[in-house]
């Protein structure tokens, strides 16, 4: 299980790209870069967005996703604005509504409640996880273990 805290995407494309055996030919063709170049992203600890995309795409992963799961697990909590309050600001970027909770965030979390690193009352405090979501994960993936 990938550690969500500490982020190195060049050893995660690094990893994608040996998982899928892309041959180093085929990237720097695509991504039009050097071997070197290719070497330099592999010890890169962040890319900018742009090179992200084009590695997303050759690789077919998407590894924005990394940075979402590492948001939704630690991003702070919003300001005491109210909802209404937030409503009566127009802004320029879109809202998401809900956050994402891929399989690999349910499994991150239920493993750290399962292990004891963590309570569940810790789990919705700190991640801001409503309890009822919480508690249907919990049934839902024990029944899942146990077929």
């Amino acid at each position: 299980m990938h550690n969500f805290k500490d982020i190195h995407i060049g050893q995660l494309i690094e990893q994608r790209a040996k998982e899928m055996a892309t041959d180093p030919v085929r990237i720097g063709a695509f991504l039009k870069c050097t071997e070197e170049d290719i070497e330099n992203t592999y010890r890169s600890k962040s890319l900018d967005s742009a090179v992200l995309l084009r590695w997303s795409k050759l690789l077919e992963y998407d590894f924005f996703r990394i940075y979402s799961h590492h948001l939704i697990l630690y991003a702070p909590p919003t300001s005491g604005l109210t909802t209404s309050e937030r409503a009566k600001k127009t802004p320029a970027l879109p809202e998401f509504r809900k956050n994402i909770y891929t399989i690999e965030i349910i499994e991150f979390i239920l493993e750290q409640i399962r292990s004891g690193t963590k309570t569940r009352q810790e789990v919705i405090k700190e991640y801001r996880i409503p309890k009822t979501t919480l508690y249907k994960w919990m049934i839902k993936y024990r029944k899942e273990e146990q077929d």
